[in-house]
């Protein structure tokens, strides 16, 4: 099995060093760098191309929010996961518009950084559920200007099928029971729609076609 490939950003040695102690305990993840400030971390993910960039707010030089959009410009396919000490709201929405797949505090258990790379890395949504709906009420309440394409421009009737139950955050095998598919179809499905959006995660996808209008927050379970 490929082992996960990873980037720690952050502008404190311990964190980084205790980071990459925890995920590198795990068979399947692998640190391959460490950046203390924003433009290293754009400079090492550009070079190396890793699966997943875990990435600080708060960092010198670069912030964690123009370092998240520099990355997801340059190599649209790394899943960036924010780990911070910071749970404002303001925050949250510029990492999100940037492009983050997942947001974690740094109050969060070692186990539950490595489910949530994991998670990252399949496409999952990692937002702590209490913030999840504001999130997503903050994006659908600016997505009211007129759509730039209609979805079925950008995908078939069937991804849209799939979008909107991933909006609804059903799972792949609760997604292949309600539309009689199989769960490899349905991963299937779901690679077609991040390749199309150039995302790289659910809730990439979710925000995105909040945004565009495509999906209403009534889609949402």
């Amino acid at each position: 099995m490929d082992k996960i490939k990873i980037l720690i950003a952050d502008d404190h040695a311990v964190v980084r060093e205790g980071t990459r102690r925890i995920l590198e305990q795990e068979e399947d993840l692998e640190v391959v760098a460490e950046a203390g400030d924003g433009e290293e971390a754009v400079r090492q993910a550009t070079r190396l191309k890793p699966d997943v960039a875990i990435i600080d707010v708060a960092m010198p030089k670069l912030d964690g929010i123009e370092a998240t959009k520099q990355i997801k410009s340059v190599c649209p396919t790394i899943t960036v996961l924010i780990l911070s000490a910071y749970d404002d709201d303001q925050f949250v929405f510029s990492l999100l518009e940037a492009g983050a797949a997942g947001y974690l505090l740094k109050s969060v258990r070692g186990s539950e950084l490595v489910n949530a790379v994991r998670a990252v890395q399949a496409g999952e949504s990692v937002l702590h559920p209490a913030i999840a709906r504001k999130v997503l009420n903050r994006f659908a309440r600016i997505s009211g200007e007129p759509k730039e394409k209609e979805p079925t421009e950008v995908l078939s009737e069937r991804e849209m099928d799939v979008l909107r139950l991933v909006t609804k955050g059903l799972s792949n095998k609760d997604i292949a029971d309600e539309l009689c598919l199989s769960i490899r179809t349905v991963q299937g499905h779901l690679g077609n729609i991040f390749n199309k959006l150039q995302v790289g995660s659910r809730t990439e996808a979710v925000v995105r076609a909040l945004k565009e209008g495509w999906v209403a927050l009534d889609d949402m379970s």
